[in-house]
């Protein structure tokens, strides 16, 4: 299911759509791929994000009441990246299928650059290592 934009190939392109009868209204896109997620934003003035698919460290969907009235939901990624470390895909049809797909893809891009996310939930207090008297 690849999709082409200008000359990149993504695996899922959807448009932030209306809460009310999941209409595409606005004017963003988002672009997902192997490598990396895009959002553009915009009409007049164009802004356009990226973040490399290494860099997601954890992922979650939300769906409101009336997301799921009409099929949609919003996924929060939560990155590495230092100008976005959230980075929300609001209001998108097959919100579930490209929550799993984003897991999935971040996982591989992490294995194929051998990097590894560490997060240190023990004790904060360096002291207790160096004095044990």
């Amino acid at each position: 299911m690849k999709k082409e934009e200008g000359n990149a190939q993504y695996d899922y392109i959807e448009k932030k759509r209306t809460k009310f009868l999941g209409l595409p209204l606005y004017f963003t896109k988002y672009s997902i791929g192997e490598e990396k997620i895009n959002i553009r934003r915009g009409f007049l003035t164009v802004t356009e994000d990226d973040a490399y698919m290494y860099k997601v460290q954890d992922v979650r969907l939300t769906r409101s009441l009336m997301e799921r009235m009409f099929g949609l939901g919003t996924i929060i990624c939560y990155t590495g990246d230092t100008t976005d470390p959230t980075l929300e895909l609001k209001h998108i049809k097959h919100s579930a299928e490209i929550k799993e797909y984003l897991i999935h893809s971040s996982e591989e891009a992490r294995l194929r650059r051998r990097t590894r996310y560490n997060v240190d939930v023990g004790n904060t207090d360096e002291s207790d290592d160096d004095n044990e008297d």
